[in-house]
């Protein structure tokens, strides 16, 4: 198929998203892309609440690089930080997740 058949055929899905959303939804996709950081989604989902020395322990990377995943993965509302005197307790943002199961939904 050629692009101007391509431009000339219905569309399957939609994606009627711009702006302030439409960085979220390319962070996100992007944080997740990242075998690393899918690695610490799964864990997190069977871990909540979990400290980042048992994230740490959990894969086959040094601390200072998981905490630059964590951070990633912080950033775009991924994971939730909890703060309690040394320890930081990491866990799935509930509702973050939700918006983007919508969003990819609605797109596909």
């Amino acid at each position: 198929m050629d692009f101007e058949t391509m431009s000339n055929s219905t569309a399957c899905c939609s994606l009627n998203i711009d702006g302030a959303e439409q960085e979220r939804l390319i962070a996100i996709s992007k944080a997740l892309g990242n075998p690393i950081r899918f690695a610490i989604l799964k864990y997190l989902l069977t871990h909540p609440g979990c400290i980042t020395g048992d994230i740490v322990e959990s894969l086959p990377i040094a601390q200072a690089t998981t905490s630059q995943h964590l951070k990633v993965l912080k950033e775009c509302g991924l994971i939730s930080l909890e703060s309690s005197g040394v320890k930081s307790c990491y866990s799935l943002n509930d509702e973050t997740l939700k918006w983007y199961r919508q969003v990819i939904g609605e797109i596909f």
